[in-house]
């Protein structure tokens, strides 16, 4: 694992259960706020319309450390996605964060100088469904962001393993090659 903490990327995939749309796929950059991430979450903080970026908070007047800023990969058009946003992928993204801090996987010495960005997904078809299964949703954005923290500062998967895949695995929607 590098520990230089300038520049790291990582994902992960954690599915709903069956008959929810709740999958969770954040995408993550993790690094020191003198650095290029740190640069790039300062200037998240200007409003983009439809992807209003977020702080990770626990709750009111309890921001993570690292600080983490939230944005959608989707354009949110109602209050009804707003809300699931702020509220269920807000907490277990804070929730990731911290909780990667208490078990060792980010540096508690590092809490301040380090920040994360982390753009998730949220299924338009939630806000609408009237059995959408909150805690399905919090568990599945909770287990995917302290997986991808852990694989962001692990670097992985690693460059061998990719090779070692290219004709193995094929992206999940479809299979161009």
């Amino acid at each position: 694992m590098s520990n230089d903490y300038l520049f790291h990327a990582g994902e992960a995939t954690v599915l709903a259960a069956d008959g929810q749309f709740t999958d969770a796929m954040p995408e993550i950059l993790i690094g020191r706020t003198s650095g290029p991430v740190g640069q790039a979450f300062a200037n998240m903080m200007a409003q983009n319309k439809g992807h209003t970026a977020m702080f990770a908070i626990r709750a009111c007047n309890q921001l993570v450390r690292p600080a983490t800023i939230t944005v959608p990969k989707v354009t949110l058009k109602d209050v009804a996605n707003i809300d699931l946003f702020g509220g269920v992928v807000q907490s277990a993204t804070a929730d990731a964060v911290i909780d990667s801090v208490i078990d060792g996987v980010i540096p508690k010495s590092l809490a301040n100088e380090l920040c994360i960005i982390s753009l998730v997904w949220i299924d338009p078809r939630c806000a609408k469904d009237p059995n959408l299964d909150k805690k399905d949703m919090y568990r599945t954005n909770y287990e995917a962001t302290k997986l991808a923290i852990k694989r962001a500062l692990n670097n992985e998967p690693s460059i061998e393993e990719l090779i070692a895949n290219r004709h193995k695995i094929k992206h999940d929607m479809d299979d161009w090659s």
